[in-house]
């Protein structure tokens, strides 16, 4: 196969923790052609999306990790997979560029996940979808709605709609300290939209990320711990990750959403619980590949990589 990861500048990748790397490193295992480009490497012209793409061959050394081919520009159909692994900040031009990927898909080229499943699907809200698997939660911009809330459950987590990595999480507590400042600051005085959850106070074990993977679930999830006295468990505020085998509860939402999400156009999601709760859907570029094999053997990108050859053909249909 003929692969195209879009994705962050190589030379930031951190490649003994990077799920993108590990999936370039199963695919070049096994014979596949491996290409990367950004979204701004991307252009419609003459009828047609086509983009600025490098063929890269991977060195096997951990520090000159790759060799980078001289750009050339190619029609996004000629490419077998191609793989949106761009991080966040979801912002305008990341929405943008999931229309020219959507032209190119109408046009023939097959995308994962699908642009348009990555657009409906907001990490934090696509969990109001399925609303018997999480907390009680509000969604608001309303100041009034929010201490009501806070008034109703005592001990509340408020977060913004587009933050990753656990910036701008605050957890209010039964005194309702600093509630009004942050109410102001996180919606901007009532013109952005937070969502604003019961505390789980299962957080102490960890957030975990389960993934699901072709519709299937992969049987180990990495616990997020925070550490000290730290709210957050992401790992990019210092949490530390613990890979162990998935619960019961996370199994039976896990295996009720992984096909939905499927049939969706989510080859890849990374599902975020807390105790018995999803807190999130990650739909942009989940992560976490490396520390669940690293700790507990299983192969997570050999996984992505086999659903990836078995759906490659049919994607578009």
């Amino acid at each position: 196969m003929k692969i195209a990861f879009i994705c962050d500048p190589l030379d930031g990748f951190k490649i003994y923790k990077d799920s993108t790397y590990a999936m370039m490193t199963e695919a070049a295992r096994r014979g596949h052609a491996i290409h990367v480009f950004q979204h701004k490497d991307m252009a419609f012209e003459g009828g047609k999306v086509v983009a600025n793409i490098s063929r890269v061959t991977l060195t096997g050394d951990p520090v000159d990790w790759y060799r980078r081919e001289v750009p050339q520009e190619q029609d996004l159909t000629a490419f077998d997979a191609i793989l949106e692994r761009t991080d966040p900040p979801f912002n305008m031009e990341y929405i943008y560029a999931t229309y020219l990927l959507e032209l190119a898909q109408q046009q023939g080229a097959r995308i994962f996940n699908k642009p348009e499943a990555i657009r409906s699907f907001n990490e934090k809200l696509a969990i109001a979808q399925f609303p018997h698997y999480i907390t009680p939660t509000l969604v608001s911009s309303d100041a009034a709605r929010v201490r009501a809330f806070h008034d109703e459950h005592r001990d509340i987590i408020l977060k913004p709609l587009d933050g990753m990595g656990g910036a701008g999480i605050f957890r209010v507590m039964d005194d309702a300290l600093n509630l009004g400042s942050i109410i102001e600051t996180l919606t901007d005085n009532g013109r952005q939209t937070i969502m604003v959850q019961r505390y789980i106070p299962e957080i102490t074990q960890g957030d975990k990320r389960i993934l699901l993977i072709g519709g299937q679930v992969v049987p180990y999830c990495l616990a997020r711990i925070p550490q000290g006295t730290e709210i957050r468990g992401n790992l990019a505020v210092g949490g530390v990750g613990v890979a162990h085998e998935i619960s019961a509860r996370d199994r039976e939402m896990g295996e009720a959403l992984a096909p939905v999400l499927l049939k969706r156009g989510l080859l890849l999601v990374g599902l975020d619980a807390i105790g018995d709760y999803m807190t999130e859907l990650n739909v942009t570029s989940p992560t976490c590949f490396q520390e669940i094999r690293q700790q507990t053997g299983f192969d997570v990108a050999a996984m992505f990589v086999n659903a990836l050859e078995k759906h490659a053909d049919a994607w578009n249909s």
